[in-house]
């Protein structure tokens, strides 16, 4: 036991920092960590695959909310309802290619009305 220092157990013990807030993130990133690996996604996972990922996830969705609030804004309303999330997901040319043909629940349909239903000048 040679190179063991005596005040081993004297020492002040760390607190734990979880990985979120190592890299100041809101998402869970052990929650992720966790998910990926019970999905079987691949063998091994690394940590910094884990954070990127996070940090990607976190992104999209402020951004989506972001819009989101802008909606319900503009709609004089001050909370975010699933048809504010809907409209603004659909207006938004980058989001909407991203997500493609996607459905939220109660977010109804984009307001549409063809041309040849309207009256004529």
């Amino acid at each position: 036991m040679a190179g063991r220092c005596k005040t081993l157990g004297s020492r002040a013990a760390k607190k734990a920092t979880s990985r979120s807030s190592k890299a100041s993130l809101q998402f869970p990133v052990g929650h992720i960590a966790r998910f990926l690996k019970a999905g079987k996604y691949a063998k091994r996972v690394g940590a910094g695959a884990l954070v990127y990922l996070v940090v990607v996830l976190e992104y999209l969705t402020a951004e989506g909310f972001e819009l989101a609030g802008n909606v319900a804004r503009d709609n004089k309303k001050t909370r975010i309802v699933p048809r504010h999330i809907h409209l603004a997901l659909r207006n938004d040319e980058e989001l909407s290619k991203l997500l493609g043909d996607f459905m939220i629940a109660n977010g109804a349909v984009m307001p549409n009305i063809h041309n040849l239903l309207l009256p004529k000048r």
